[in-house]
C-alpha cells in the first residue's frame, strides 16, 4: 500500500467512525422503541382575568411566568363587557391580537368558539373562528355542547364539513366535555372517531366531567386518550361541601394519573388553565391576586409534567 492509498483509507475510516459515533449518540438519546415525550404547552386562559381588561390579563399571565396563552372569552373594558374576538370579527383582528401577545412573549395556543356545534348559527360561527385562528396562527379552536344535551348526528354532519376547512388552514377544532350527552371524554371521542377527520379531535376537561356528571375522569380519559389533543385544566373538590371547580392541585383529581395516558405521544399538547382559584375562598378582587394564583397553577403543572415524564 503506497502512502496516498494509506491516507485515503485512513480518512475514509475516520469518516465512517465519526458517522458511527454520531449514530450511536443519537440512538442513546432516543433509544429505539421508546415513545417520544409529549410537548406539553402550559398556558393560562385569559378567562380567570375576565373582570379586568384584556391587556391586564395578558401582562399578568406573562408576569406569572407563562409562555403560552389561550383566549377566552370576554373582559371588562371601561366598565363594559367586551368579547376578546367577536364571532363575526374579520380575521385580521385575530392576527392583530396574536401580534400583541407575541410582542409580550406569549404564544397563543387556543381560542374559544363561543358557540355550541348544534346552534342554529353553529356552522357559520365555527367557520369564521377557523379563519380567525388561521389568521392569528392560533392552532386550536375550542367548542363544546349544551349542558342539557346535544344533537350527535348534527355534530357529526357539521364536523365533517368543518374538518377539511380546519386542516386546510392549519387549525384543529377540539371539543370538550360540558355535561349532557357529551359530558364525558368517551362520548366526545365517539363523535370524533365517527367524523374520522384529523381536523376535529377531543379536548379534555376533567373538572367538567366531575362537576356535571360526578364521574371519575381517570378511567374516562384512559378510554379516549388516543383522541385527546389538548386540555382545559381545572380541578374539582367535593369536600367540604358544596362541591365546586378549582385550580389544579387544589381539588381531588390526581393530575399525575390524568396526564399519564398522554405523556408520551410525541405530539404538541396545550394544557390551558381555565380555573386557577382556591376552593371555598372568595376570588381575588385585584388582578395581583389572580397573578399569584396563575403562578401557583403553572408551577404545579410544571412539577407534574416533569414527574410524569421522568425516565
Amino acid at each position: 500500500m503506497d502512502r496516498r492509498t494509506f491516507l485515503q483509507t485512513g480518512a475514509a475510516g475516520m469518516t465512517g467512525f465519526a458517522a458511527n459515533q454520531a449514530k450511536a449518540a443519537s440512538e442513546q438519546a432516543t433509544p429505539a422503541g421508546r415513545p417520544q415525550r409529549t410537548a406539553f404547552q402550559i398556558a393560562c386562559m385569559t378567562l380567570p382575568y375576565s373582570q379586568f381588561p384584556l391587556q391586564r390579563a395578558l401582562t399578568g399571565i406573562r408576569g406569572a411566568g407563562y409562555r403560552f396563552v389561550a383566549w377566552g372569552t370576554t373582559h371588562l373594558e371601561n366598565g363594559q363587557r367586551s368579547p376578546v374576538i367577536a364571532p363575526d370579527a374579520p380575521p385580521a383582528q385575530a392576527r392583530d391580537l396574536a401580534a400583541r401577545c407575541r410582542d409580550l412573549g406569549l404564544e397563543p395556543v387556543m381560542m374559544f368558539s363561543g358557540v355550541y356545534p348544534e346552534a342554529n348559527n353553529g356552522l357559520e360561527v365555527l367557520r369564521q373562528r377557523v379563519l380567525q385562528a388561521a389568521a392569528g396562527r392560533v392552532p386550536q379552536v375550542l367548542t363544546f355542547g349544551h349542558t342539557q344535551g346535544g344533537n350527535q348526528r348534527l355534530w357529526i354532519e357539521r364536523f365533517r364539513q368543518l374538518g377539511p376547512l380546519a386542516r386546510d388552514n392549519g387549525v384543529l377544532i377540539v371539543v370538550k366535555q360540558h355535561g349532557g350527552e357529551t359530558g364525558t371524554g368517551v362520548a366526545c371521542a365517539r363523535i370524533t372517531r365517527e367524523v374520522n377527520d384529523d381536523g376535529v379531535k377531543v379536548n379534555y376537561d376533567a373538572g367538567n366531567v366531575m362537576d356535571y356528571l360526578q364521574i371519575d375522569p381517570l378511567p374516562d380519559i384512559r378510554a379516549c386518550a388516543d383522541e385527546v389533543r389538548s386540555f382545559c385544566i381545572k380541578d374539582h373538590r367535593n369536600f367540604p361541601a358544596p362541591h365546586a371547580d378549582c385550580g389544579p392541585g387544589l381539588g381531588e383529581i390526581d393530575h399525575y394519573r390524568l396526564l399519564h395516558p398522554v405523556a408520551f405521544t410525541g405530539r404538541t399538547m396545550p394544557l390551558c388553565c381555565e380555573n386557577i382559584f382556591a376552593p371555598r375562598l372568595r376570588r381575588p378582587q385585584q388582578p395581583e391576586g389572580v397573578d399569584a394564583l396563575a403562578r401557583r397553577a403553572r408551577e404545579f403543572l410544571e412539577l407534574v409534567v416533569k414527574g410524569v415524564q421522568a425516565t
